[in-house]
């Protein structure tokens, strides 16, 4: 199971849109460079988003980005485009944004047995400690003939912890600090941790952290690089 669920993607960042400050980049070509790590500070991957579409609507706003995945040795893994979706105040993206396609490709394409269904998560444009989010959910189904695999994942406990500054490669950033607890299951095997996020108005997602249930830390992401 490890390495099919990455739980970290670009669907927050910060633009000015009508004087709203908001969690996603609006401005075509806009480029940010994540590398997660594991406990021993070792690059396992690298991933970089760009900005292809923008679609306004009056105040909801769809943003289309370029997902490009990189392994340690910086060889391209995985390419797809993915879209976020601000509704009013609340900013929405699909659960399957969160799932490493790579370790599931099959002969450069995924494979057509693979389903996925699930629910939106959703994060407000304008979030204050002690906020508490709604639960979020994922399930995939994948039949390649010689097995048949079945996995899920549900991201509980969601909670607007603190507003705390927070340095990282790509710079020293004023961030809203989340919490949550994900359950994944994948063939019968179930697993649960927990990860802190901190994400900056004006720039994104800045680092997110994955602790195992006794506490230890699995992995971490960081914000490497911006370009607009």
């Amino acid at each position: 199971m490890k390495g099919l669920f990455l739980f970290i993607a670009v669907f927050l960042a910060g633009t000015v849109v009508k004087c709203e400050e908001i969690f996603f980049p609006s401005k075509i070509g806009t480029v940010l460079v994540y590398k997660t790590f594991d406990k021993k500070d070792k690059v396992t991957s690298m991933v970089k988003y760009t900005i292809t579409k923008l679609n306004i609507n009056g105040k909801d706003m769809d943003i289309t980005y370029l997902c490009e995945s990189f392994n340690p040795k910086d060889e391209p893994a995985f390419k797809e485009e993915l879209t976020i979706h601000k509704k009013g105040d609340k900013i929405y993206f699909d659960m399957s944004n969160f799932i490493n396609k790579a370790a599931l490709e099959k002969s450069g394409a995924m494979p057509a047995e693979f389903k996925i269904t699930g629910n939106n998560m959703e994060v407000p444009t304008n979030p204050s400690p002690g906020d508490l989010l709604p639960d979020a959910k994922i399930e995939m189904a994948l039949n390649m003939g010689f097995i048949s695999m079945k996995m899920s994942a549900e991201v509980t406990n969601r909670k607007v912890e603190a507003l705390e500054d927070i340095t990282v490669k790509g710079g020293t950033y004023k961030c809203f600090k989340f919490s949550s607890v994900v359950n994944s299951s994948a063939m019968g095997i179930k697993t649960k941790s927990s990860n802190i996020d901190w994400y900056a108005k004006g720039i994104g997602i800045v680092r997110t952290e994955s602790y195992d249930k006794n506490g230890k830390l699995l992995s971490y992401t960081e914000l490497m690089e911006v370009k607009q």
